[in-house]
């Protein structure tokens, strides 16, 4: 199941809207195939790894599958894959976690018990202390695609707020000045964020102040995702790279019925403008239409009150924070979560399953946004 996951992260950044799904077809103790989902529209990561055994000469009859998730059992881009699994003879299937989808859960494993396949689900057998590596596993396979199954349950997109601040929190001196707060690691370690999301998201304030691309930089090339840009007031410059650069066709700028019309004509010429109803852009409307949309994920990368706006309305559902050893101090430099700020300590913004991780010379901390409590 190890292997299983390692190639499941394979198909990071590629494979939305569909799930990341690693699979290993193993016979008399020996892997004899493996596969995983390289991007949406292409053959699942079992019939990948049937496919693999077959062109190495290895017949998977009798064989046991282990697989990240539960084998899919519906028609989409694709053939069910329970239908292929029952093809091939394969004996035993060892699942990781069950598909989040509540119209399918469950159902692929009962068509497969139905064929005469022995189906062990590790969310089945784990109540006894011995079991922990297996929880351990199931849990990874679990949260390997957090961001799909919020999407599928609830259709609008997981959203992390990520951002590079001092250990005072702050993003930018009094200046603006913000490059760079962090090491190269953590750049490198931020550029990995962006991939596995399918948009990214700033406030135009971020793009007045440091004329950000929001792409995706490697040694090799240079890709980018959806940006997204909050501007209500339609403020984003023509010459922004955002707007003119060769990846142009993947802004979207986001404003509201107040923006003027000449300005946000200008732009809809360059890039993509969506209108949102009223004055101010209401953040849950914004999310309803980009998950209608297939946006399973976005990444917000600020500014401060961009940050706020989305940690505050508990729009956010985890925090990607990198801290570097360093201190601006100033009342005016800029914070890395804005806006007024919370006036009682017992309204604050709980965070939950906290992992730290060194970063080169800096600090990353990843959390859940814990749901605000009821009054």
């Amino acid at each position: 199941m190890r292997a299983a996951l390692q190639l499941a992260r394979r198909g990071c950044g590629a494979t939305s809207p569909n799930p990341m799904v690693g699979a290993i077809l193993v016979k008399s103790g020996k892997i004899i195939g493996h596969g995983w989902h390289r991007r949406a529209g292409l053959p699942h990561a079992e019939i990948e790894a049937i496919h693999d055994a077959q062109r190495r000469g290895k017949n998977p009859k009798g064989a046991t599958l282990y697989v990240t998730l539960e084998p899919c059992c519906t028609h989409g881009k694709t053939p069910p894959c329970t239908d292929a699994i029952i093809a091939a003879g394969i004996e035993k299937i060892v699942v990781g976690t069950v598909d989040p989808n509540p119209k399918h859960a469950g159902k692929g494993i009962e068509i497969l018990r139905r064929a005469g396949i022995i189906v062990e689900w590790w969310g089945e057998t784990l109540s006894s202390p011995n079991q922990k590596s297996k929880f351990k596993l199931a849990e990874d396979c679990r949260r390997l695609n957090e961001a799909f199954n919020h999407w599928i349950v609830r259709r609008a997109p997981f959203v992390t707020v990520k951002a590079a601040m001092t250990l005072d929190g702050k993003i930018a001196t009094v200046s603006g000045e913000s490059k760079w707060i962090t090491g190269e690691k953590a750049r490198s370690a931020g550029m990995k964020l962006r991939q596995g999301s399918d948009a990214i998201l700033v406030g135009v304030n971020t793009i007045l102040a440091d004329d950000s691309k929001l792409t995706i930089r490697s040694s090799k090339h240079t890709t980018a995702k959806r940006r997204i840009v909050l501007d209500s007031m339609a403020r984003t410059p023509l010459n922004a790279k955002v707007v003119s650069d060769e990846f142009a066709n993947s802004t979207i700028i986001v404003i509201s019925n107040c923006a003027p019309k000449g300005r946000a004509a200008k732009l809809a010429k360059k890039v993509k403008v969506v209108v949102a109803p009223g004055e101010k852009i209401h953040l849950p409307w914004l999310l309803k239409k980009l998950g209608a949309e297939n946006v399973t994920s976005i990444l917000v990368e600020g500014g401060g009150e961009t940050n706020a706006a989305f940690l505050r309305s508990r729009l956010a559902h985890r925090v990607a924070f990198f801290y570097a050893p360093k201190i601006l101090g100033g009342r005016d430099s800029r914070k890395a979560v804005g806006s007024e700020g919370i006036k009682k300590l017992s309204e604050a913004i709980q965070l939950t399953e906290v992992e730290w991780q060194k970063v080169g010379e800096d600090l990353l901390l990843t959390a859940l946004v814990a749901p605000a409590r009821k009054k």
